[in-house]
């Protein structure tokens, strides 16, 4: 069964949100996504190292990094091997990453959305509530991501080309969360 999402925000503020999202967020804020999405492309181009990995999370959940440093090379090697991997599933993708100390779903698909940033978003807390929901298991995230594929699609809006993970998934993501900023969740 499909999960249903209700765009809150009206579709022709998307990207006026992603830009407010951008321009409000600190210094520090800007630092972590930049190295998030460097880190990503370094993952996508093989290095699948503990630093890489560091990054993302670090952008998504700074507890998060003392239970990631746990983890042995080995296994984040082969959680980050399925995941670019070709004939990957997004469950699947999900579910190695998870596998992995320290990662949630929410941190899982903001490692998908660093590597993949064309093809993933981050399932933000923010992001769900502005779509009316706060599941999160690896089917819905399935879903999830295809309704913010289905969004950019429509070319409601643009990927912001001088911001980090240059796509309009991401950019939608950041329309969503500060949707959610915005209306006092």
């Amino acid at each position: 069964m499909a999960e249903h999402f209700r765009l809150q925000p009206e579709a022709n503020e998307m990207q006026q949100l992603a830009d407010a999202f951008w321009s409000e967020a600190g210094e520090h804020e800007h630092e972590l996504e930049s190295e998030a999405y460097e880190a990503g492309s370094a993952i996508r181009n093989g290095e699948f190292t503990l630093a890489n990995l560091e990054a993302i999370v670090r952008w998504k959940s700074e507890r998060a990094v003392s239970y990631l440093i746990a983890n042995n090379t080995e296994s984040i090697r082969t959680a980050l091997a399925t995941a670019v991997a070709p004939q990957t599933t997004p469950g699947t993708a999900i579910e190695a990453l998870t596998e992995l100390r320290g990662v949630d779903i929410v941190v899982a698909s903001a490692i998908l959305a660093a590597i993949f940033p064309e093809r993933y978003a981050v399932m933000d807390i923010r992001a769900l509530e502005a779509l009316g929901h706060a599941r999160h298991d690896a089917r819905f995230y399935t879903e999830y991501n295809r309704f913010i594929q289905r969004l950019a699609e429509c070319g409601v809006i643009q990927p912001q080309a001088e911001l980090p993970g240059p796509s309009p998934l991401h950019a939608a993501e950041r329309a969503l969360c500060q949707w959610s900023r915005t209306h006092g969740h």
